[in-house]
């Protein structure tokens, strides 16, 4: 099993990373989660993996933490109806701290929001994954540069989301201007910090 992947991005889209690693090319899906977190092409990147075998192909699937990588399994093995492409899309959508809130709290409209599920997915997400949620959460960093994944920081993600929601903003939109903020002020960021950026 091919637990993660080191080398030098060659290149990246939001759903896809070529890491190159000693002569070799490697083909990477991934969530658009974790291309925000991305290096700069030719530079060193490490995703934690998953892959998937099937009769005719194998799949390497990349994430910004051991946290986010679990999750996808977890959601592809015990949730009916949600293969690696619909786990995929729906990484893509919210961070993995949202996620866990939305399937902990019963967040039936936020989840079927994402791309590729509808209501009766979302309430399957919700069943099946309730007690399992949190099980799972030991983030490590996903890159050389050192940044912490949103989804280990979680009060002050959760909270700037919660905040940025109370103010009108779509529960997504809120997520995704939160993620970029993380990203620009780094790990150590406050809540009233991340508040601040995502709404400039």
């Amino acid at each position: 099993m091919i637990t993660s992947i080191q080398g030098i991005l060659a290149s990246a889209t939001p759903l896809q990373a070529i890491v190159e690693l000693n002569g070799f090319s490697y083909e990477v899906n991934i969530p658009v989660t974790t291309a925000e977190k991305l290096p700069a092409p030719g530079t060193l990147v490490k995703l934690h993996t998953l892959v998937i075998y099937r009769e005719d192909s194998q799949t390497l699937y990349g994430f910004a933490s051991t946290a986010d990588r679990d999750f996808f399994r977890l959601m592809i093995e015990h949730v009916t109806g949600v293969g690696p492409k619909v786990a995929l899309s729906i990484m893509s959508r919210l961070s993995l701290a949202l996620l866990e809130d939305a399937i902990r709290i019963g967040d039936i409209a936020t989840l079927a929001k994402c791309p590729g599920i509808g209501k009766k997915t979302a309430e399957r997400l919700v069943v099946e994954l309730k007690s399992k949620v949190g099980a799972s959460s030991s983030p490590a960093p996903l890159l050389d540069n050192g940044a912490q994944p949103e989804g280990g920081a979680g009060g002050p993600h959760r909270d700037a989301v919660a905040a940025l929601s109370a103010l009108g903003y779509k529960t997504a939109d809120a997520d995704q201007a939160v993620r970029r903020a993380s990203l620009a002020l780094g790990p150590k960021a406050t809540t009233e910090s991340l508040i601040r950026k995502a709404l400039n």
